[in-house]
């Protein structure tokens, strides 16, 4: 209905943000990521949005870009989640780090978002786990030749140190993002960068 919403900042919360366009004001939810990236009041901004018809309401859910609203709108396919909870998914987890995880069968790191549970999570990722792509990912452009779980990443060290973090209970989704950010990792053995890697996830 409406594809994107150009205006200024007006107000700002966790999860919702007022847009003035042209003297009229918007109410726009947001994810808690969303509101920490946004400019101050005073500054425009442009949200790709999505809109929720119901019978009492009518809601404007929007994104700075337009692969978040794009994992939102396939979220929300799934039976049992609706906006709301795409968007507390969307909270805890960006829009990269929540296509590895239905990529990977990460149920742990879906299911850190409130009001989603383990069932819900599975639920997301056996939906959806076709209708996602490694290669739209940033993580998927770090990591060589993806094609189960455990090649989630490009050598023998890596590997190890993220079964490592996994059996440590980080879900796999972050565990691979923390491997892949430690330097110069052909120089360690997979203790060395597991210590490198923990550094990372704090």
């Amino acid at each position: 209905m409406i594809a994107y919403v150009n205006g200024t900042i007006d107000d700002i919360s966790e999860d919702n943000v007022v847009l003035d366009v042209n003297g009229l004001g918007y109410n726009v939810k947001i994810s808690s990521a969303t509101a920490a990236k946004l400019p101050g009041i005073g500054n425009r901004i442009k949200l790709y949005t999505y809109t929720s018809v119901r019978e009492d309401a009518v809601q404007l859910y929007g994104f700075l870009a337009r692969g978040d609203l794009d994992i939102f709108r396939k979220c929300i396919t799934v039976s049992g989640i609706g906006p709301k909870g795409a968007l507390a998914i969307l909270s805890v987890l960006d829009a990269d780090s929540l296509r590895y995880a239905i990529i990977t069968g990460d149920v742990k790191a879906i299911s850190k978002a409130p009001g989603v549970g383990a069932r819900t999570a599975e639920r997301l990722i056996l939906e959806l786990k076709g209708k996602v792509r490694i290669e739209d990912t940033v993580i998927g452009r770090e990591v060589e030749g993806v094609e189960t779980e455990a090649e989630a990443v490009d050598n023998a060290q890596k590997k190890e140190a993220v079964e490592a973090l996994v059996s440590l209970g980080y879900g796999r989704a972050d565990a691979v993002k923390a491997v892949n950010a430690v330097e110069e990792i052909e120089t360690m053995d997979s203790g060395a960068v597991l210590k490198a890697a923990l550094k990372k996830m704090f």
